[in-house]
């Protein structure tokens, strides 16, 4: 069901879908560059002027573009399948449903692939756990190089150690420009024509260590206000020192009318001293987002310089968002738009530029679009829809399912729909949440008790129980029409 103007809504199954635009990639077998970064929220982009002029000015970029499980092993494991969490089995991070133990890797984006002739090549932290466990010399199938980070050693940020083709060292330096010295190394190799998929994972800005000067690990010790903060490159630290934390009407909430009782941010409140050490960890953000933006520049330069850029299709993302005050988070998981919306650009040949797409996409559709790019037969069912054809179509509404696991264990956390302008779920233990993003962006205003939304509360309801174990044909792949594209600012 599809909302309008203030409550009311129409039945979804009663409305005609959008057809799907005819679209034809121009170039038959692209190279295709996947970036991954840990972490990085929407509204840090700011601080990389270089990606957002290469690949947002330089291609499209998706306001609206999801994490449906917003947590790092979840979101990898999509990438890798092209399905949502319940699909691929990699519910969160730990336990029997979580990380690198939990995914089957016989069957992904990178065997398809190298069985369809392309080279693979891989870079940069794999999912959550590899190499824990006596896991560190696994090579996993379909890739042709492959560079990982092992486990715990991937949030050092200095010489991380790695498993390199099978073999296992220490690399030299920052983790940032490890991983890209190894992708420009990759993408540049003389492969006689043969195509290649590259993905490159960074992990900034996760946290890690070692924690530096005027880090609050060290700062305020011994207390609760030690956080873990990410590491940015020596040349970035302190940078942004006078930068303050952002505060929204939706940060540090306290009273029952922000915070509902079954909601997470009724557990967790922060005292003076903890505020100012938030106000670092933001900082450390963002500094170390300028390490990624270096890079993500050089990576395009390498494709210019080899002559690859004009058959390269590319993808910078993240992960999963991130919130530092918002609902009292400093983390992830949660279904909030800090957490779920993520940045996402594409360029490539044939693509337009300084276009900004406003319809709901997912981490599942990128798979999808790939697949579609190339020509490669998915191993898989997909959860997801090629973006390609409605790039430059007129904005589009869709259903999203999300969801969350326990930490440590199969339990769902909450489950719910995103639809239009409204977020709603349901909790596990009880309670459930609406908002409508339209009326009140930042999410203080929980509807889901409102009587006069009512019937929206139970369409939502109905959506997410016919949602909730969606699968391939069965996950909502229907487009309905909504208000056209705007330029990009």
């Amino acid at each position: 069901m599809l909302p309008v103007s203030g409550p009311s809504v129409v039945g979804i199954d009663d409305l005609e879908a959008s057809p799907t635009p005819a679209y034809d990639f121009p170039v038959e077998r692209p190279n295709v560059l996947v970036v991954t970064v840990d972490d990085l929220a929407s509204v840090d982009m700011p601080y990389l002027p270089r990606v957002r002029r290469l690949m947002e000015k330089g291609g499209v970029a998706f306001s609206d573009a999801l994490a449906p499980t917003p947590l790092c092993a979840p979101s990898r494991a999509s990438l890798l399948s092209g399905q949502y969490a319940q699909n691929h089995g990699v519910l969160s991070i730990t336990g029997p449903s979580g990380g690198y133990a939990a995914f089957t890797d016989q069957d992904t984006i990178a065997t398809a692939h190298q069985a369809a002739g392309y080279d693979t090549l891989f870079t940069g932290k794999y999912i959550n756990g590899y190499g824990k466990n006596g896991t560190e010399q696994d090579l996993p199938a379909g890739w042709t190089d492959w560079r990982a980070t092992i486990d715990p050693s991937t949030y050092n940020f200095i010489n991380p150690k790695m498993n390199c083709n099978g073999v296992i060292a220490r690399a030299q330096g920052y983790t940032t420009d490890v991983m890209t010295a190894h992708a420009q190394e990759m993408i540049s190799a003389d492969r006689g024509g043969r195509p290649w998929f590259a993905w490159v994972n960074f992990v900034a800005p996760h946290t890690g260590g070692p924690a530096g000067p005027g880090d609050p690990k060290l700062l305020y010790r011994d207390t609760t206000a030690a956080f873990e903060t990410t590491v940015p490159h020596p040349r970035d630290r302190n940078y942004f020192r006078k930068v303050p934390l952002p505060l929204l009407p939706s940060s540090f909430p306290d009273g029952d009318a922000l915070v509902p009782a079954h909601a997470p941010a009724n557990a967790k409140r922060f005292d003076a001293l903890q505020k100012r050490a938030l106000d670092i960890v933001y900082q450390r953000r963002i500094e170390a987002a300028r390490g990624l933006d270096r890079a993500m520049a050089k990576l395009i330069r390498t494709l210019r310089k080899t002559k690859q850029l004009d058959r390269t299709l590319i993808v910078f993302h993240s992960d999963n968002g991130y919130a530092i005050g918002p609902h009292n988070m400093n983390g992830k998981r949660f279904h909030y738009d800090e957490s779920l919306r993520v940045p996402l650009y594409l360029r490539g040949p044939g693509l337009p530029q300084g276009v900004v797409v406003p319809t709901a996409v997912t981490i599942p559709d990128v798979v999808a679009t790939i697949f579609a790019a190339t020509g490669v037969e998915p191993p898989r069912p997909l959860d997801g829809v090629d973006l390609l054809p409605w790039i430059s179509a007129p904005a589009q509404v869709r259903v999203v399912p999300i969801a969350s696991w326990a930490a440590d264990q199969a339990r769902w956390q909450y489950r719910g729909v995103r639809l239009g302008p409204w977020t709603y779920v349901e909790y596990r233990r009880g309670g459930a949440e609406l908002y409508n993003r339209d009326s009140d962006p930042y999410e203080v205003q929980n509807l889901a008790d409102d009587p006069a939304y009512a019937d929206v509360s139970a369409t939502l309801s109905t959506l997410t129980e016919r949602y909730r174990a969606c699968a391939g044909a069965t996950a909502p792949k229907d487009f309905y029409a909504a208000a056209p594209l705007a330029p990009a600012g």
